[in-house]
């Protein structure tokens, strides 16, 4: 059996900074892409809401492993090179988009509707009505839904090994390797990755908690 050192430390250490990374990027360009995604699905153009539900149907009723193959290979078939990291955040953007826009499309249409009525009634336009009144509560609303979704997001990065990416699980299965001591290599992995998804979750579980007192 080999030691578990300071360069194993090291390595499982880069793992976790690409595993942070890939996360942000998925959860800032997915939010992105989300919003809009979400402002589609609650516009009054019928063809604009078929499309964006047919694009969240398909990476919902798809598994993000399949999604990750799809762009990294895909991306090869069109002779376009790229490296692991661009296709895994590609990848992930995607995924998040579908699953953001679909959590701020519930969060719009829970605002109650005196609100869009009181809006129209101000003379408010499209964009201001959004930016000022609903957004803001929807926002609210999908606080705990958005958070769940980043702490399912955060785990979901393990399966970017695939394509030959190395995160933090990928790390871990190549020190494993190395040192013969899988079962204290992946309980580091594993600590690791509830130190950074359990305080996200409690918060998640929190804000449920004080919006449900909220609306009581």
């Amino acid at each position: 059996m080999g030691p578990m050192g300071e360069n194993e430390f090291f390595f499982l250490m880069q793992g976790l900074k690409w595993t942070v990374l890939l996360a942000i990027v998925g959860f800032i360009g997915g939010g992105i892409f989300g919003i809009l995604i979400a402002l589609l699905r609650t516009s009054g153009t019928k063809v604009a809401r078929r499309i964006t539900a047919a694009y969240i149907g398909v990476f919902q009723g798809t598994p993000l492993l399949m999604q990750l193959f799809v762009v990294y290979y895909g991306v090869a078939l069109l002779g376009i090179e790229v490296n692991a990291w661009i296709a895994v955040a590609i990848a992930f953007t995607l995924h998040a988009s579908a699953f953001l826009g679909e959590i701020w499309r519930g969060s719009i249409e829970a605002v109650p509707k005196g609100q869009t009525e009181a809006a129209n009634a101000l003379g408010l336009h499209y964009v201001s009505r959004m930016k000022d009144v609903i957004l803001p509560q929807a926002l609210k609303i999908s606080m705990p839904a958005t958070i769940g979704f980043l702490v399912q997001l955060i785990k979901g990065t393990s399966l970017a090994s695939i394509v030959g990416f190395i995160e933090l699980t990928r790390a871990g299965q190549i020190i494993s390797n190395q040192t013969y001591r899988p079962l204290l290599v992946f309980g580091i992995v594993g600590a690791i990755y509830f130190i950074i998804c359990w305080p996200l979750s409690h918060a998640g579980s929190g804000l449920e908690k004080r919006m449900a007192k909220a609306a009581r």
